[in-house]
């Protein structure tokens, strides 16, 4: 469905832009058009074939999907409905086309707006730790783990690779509010850096055949969830104390379940272990969070398990799980390929999201 837009508006795009080319010609007098009677001078004939290169240049832009596109489009358009209006009666029909037109240049603006501002975010991200070093992490590094995570970072090949500044990975997936909701495919982007506590997670996904996008974002213990409806308009909107500890919850999962490498981080306490299973409790910027993670005979972290993150449906928190499977190297690490988050309430457990690891990137340097 989407390609077939994306074809139909490239072929609109055209035809409306070559069509200028007739008020160009008659402005020159290089033919004698019966469909433009009123007369044109060629100052105007000039900005008729403005309009045709810039909606011709528009094209490949587009193409190559650069997210500028639709600034070029934009000029067109004024250039277009101008000379439209002073050829109004010849020329009415055009507006139509230019609406069109204007409509998509909206839309596109709305996505180069918001995820311009996850990008500003990412990029003060990485200019922060892109001059850190990495040392290599080394077994005194782990010493004062508990054995089961000791295991753990020794199976993902860890040890003897750099320690973790940041970390960039994309995910595909579906989403749903509850068991009765409809799944919405989404696909998403991902930055964390460590030291700041910082993660930028970036969604696209698709809402009642509708372009959705969202916006999670927590920096040193202060979060907000930012959805919209083609990139424009809020549908969701949640910040505060229990977004906060949340988010902290969530920050704490992705150093274990994505960045092994980080579990020596000082900000964890190890509280108990119980054979393949070890509590742990994580404290930033005055926020305190526990959890429980759980491991197979193999080393693999299988699920992670916490009390802390607030649940907006049911108004409380709830037990709040990733089970994870599907482990498989990627850049020389491995990592599971596959994790569901999972609240448990009194009636149940309900999945309500599904994520599938496409890449993964440590010590990231420039935004891409």
């Amino acid at each position: 469905m989407l390609m077939v837009f994306k074809i139909l508006f490239i072929a609109a795009v055209a035809v409306h832009g070559l069509i200028h080319l007739m008020g160009f010609a008659k402005a020159f007098k290089f033919a004698e058009l019966e469909q433009l009677t009123q007369p044109i001078s060629k100052s105007f004939g000039l900005l008729w074939l403005i309009a045709t290169a810039l909606f011709l240049v528009t094209i490949p832009i587009y193409l190559l999907k650069k997210d500028w596109w639709w600034m070029v489009a934009l000029i067109a358009v004024i250039i277009s409905q101008l000379v439209i209006f002073f050829s109004w009666q010849d020329a009415k029909f055009g507006t139509i086309a230019n609406v069109i037109i204007i409509i998509a240049v909206v839309l596109s603006y709305g996505e180069w707006s918001f995820g311009g501002w996850y990008k500003t975010e990412a990029e003060v991200g990485l200019a922060q730790t892109a001059k850190m070093s990495a040392s290599v992490l080394s077994e005194t590094d782990i010493e004062p783990l508990p054995e089961p995570v000791k295991k753990y970072l020794r199976y993902t090949g860890a040890i003897g690779k750099p320690k973790v500044n940041n970390f960039k990975v994309k995910f595909v997936g579906k989403l749903r509010k509850n068991d009765e909701s409809e799944w919405m495919p989404f696909t998403s982007e991902q930055y964390n850096f460590q030291e700041s506590a910082t993660r930028l997670f970036f969604m696209n996904a698709v809402m009642t055949n509708l372009p959705v996008a969202g916006f999670h974002c927590f920096k040193n213990g202060k979060a907000f969830m930012d959805i919209r409806l083609l990139s424009l308009l809020k549908v969701q909107y949640q910040d505060g104390e229990e977004m906060n500890t949340a988010e902290t919850v969530t920050f704490f999962n992705d150093m274990c379940c994505m960045a092994p490498a980080t579990l020596i981080d000082k900000r964890i306490k190890w509280l108990e272990t119980d054979n393949s299973k070890v509590k742990a409790e994580f404290t930033n910027n005055g926020i305190t969070i526990t959890a429980w993670l759980y491991f197979n005979d193999k080393g693999k972290l299988i699920n992670f398990i916490s009390n802390d993150r607030f649940n907006v449906d049911a108004g409380e928190k709830l037990p709040w799980s990733t089970p994870l499977k599907d482990y498989k190297e990627i850049n020389g690490r491995k990592i599971p390929g596959y994790a569901e988050a999972v609240y448990s309430y009194p009636k149940g457990d309900s999945a309500y999201g599904t994520f599938s690891f496409s890449s993964i990137e440590y010590n990231v340097k420039d935004f891409d």
